[in-house]
């Protein structure tokens, strides 16, 4: 089974992550953007060679999941990430607001629904993590979702976080490789790309007075991290708290650990048997003498 990869932005497995202590900006001995942009390039040029081998073995399946405050970046580090990887060995998902059919189930329902086969990598831009995110800040949704019971809140939030670990435990048994980013940007970087969307007029289209609205409760969004990083990061499912304030530095760091994660797969392309490679120079001399 899958063991999370070493980096100062692992999110630690004991429970004690804080928020409080997680950076938004880059070290100081951060490499320089152009530096960055560099690194990210090469990062994804190995990373597409290792998706050609994930994609021939047919063994493991990659989930990759972000979750972010709004204008974190989390559409903008998917498309860098996975610029180089062959389309038909990649899926993204975005999940909003639940439709009718999907809160007639669980909530675990409509994400599994779309969890990358074998050979392939998947994305969720944002994830079932939403229902103890979003949901725990506006608890109002759940009348919505028609429960059989609500047991007191703090209860069903421990017990949604304990379906989750089992769930994502059952994924790793079974070949999927976990990997989930927290994108951390900071209050004030947040105010700051809000102001740059109603500046320039091509990011009109990007701006959200529901966003702005959400800002009023940043300190309940914060809590409620904090508890499902706490919760949830796990060898087999590890959370990653990303620097968002530099977007070059959270884009190369996001490539880094994917990569990496690939690489202790140990992934090979599929070998040819013997009885088929000794026939390739039947086939050889077959096809060359059948001309144009």
């Amino acid at each position: 089974m899958f063991e999370a990869v070493d980096s100062p932005y692992l999110v630690p497995f004991d429970g004690s992550f804080s928020v409080a202590g997680a950076p938004t900006r880059p070290p100081a001995e951060a490499p320089e953007r152009k530096a960055l942009k560099k690194l990210l390039k090469k990062r994804v040029k190995r990373l597409s060679a290792l998706q050609k081998r994930l994609y021939a073995e047919n063994r493991h399946a990659v989930l990759l999941v972000f979750q972010a405050m709004d204008a974190a970046g989390k559409d903008s580090t998917i498309r860098a990430v996975l610029s180089g990887v062959n389309p038909a060995g990649c899926q993204v998902s975005a999940f909003k607001q639940p439709s009718a059919e999907e809160l007639d189930h669980d909530f675990l329902w409509r994400t599994v629904e779309r969890l990358p086969e074998r050979g392939r990598i998947g994305v969720f831009n944002r994830s079932y993590y939403e229902e103890v995110l979003v949901v725990r800040v506006h608890p109002e949704y759940l009348e919505g979702q028609r429960l059989p019971r609500v047991p007191p809140l703090d209860r069903l939030w421990e017990e949604r976080l304990a379906s989750i670990r089992d769930h994502e435990r059952h994924l790793a048994r079974n070949g999927t490789v976990v990997l989930k980013f927290w994108l951390n940007v900071s209050r004030g970087e947040q105010r700051r790309r809000f102001l740059s969307r109603l500046d320039e007029p091509e990011k009109h289209w990007k701006f959200s007075v529901a966003d702005v609205r959400e800002r009023a409760a940043w300190d309940r969004y914060m809590v409620a991290y904090e508890a499902a990083l706490r919760a949830t990061s796990r060898p087999w499912a590890p959370w990653y708290a990303i620097p968002a304030d530099d977007k070059a530095f959270m884009r190369a760091t996001v490539a880094d650990i994917v990569v990496r994660a690939l690489e202790s797969l140990d992934l090979r392309f599929p070998e040819v048997r013997e009885a088929d490679r000794a026939r390739f120079a039947e086939m050889r001399a077959r096809l060359e003498a059948d001309g144009d």
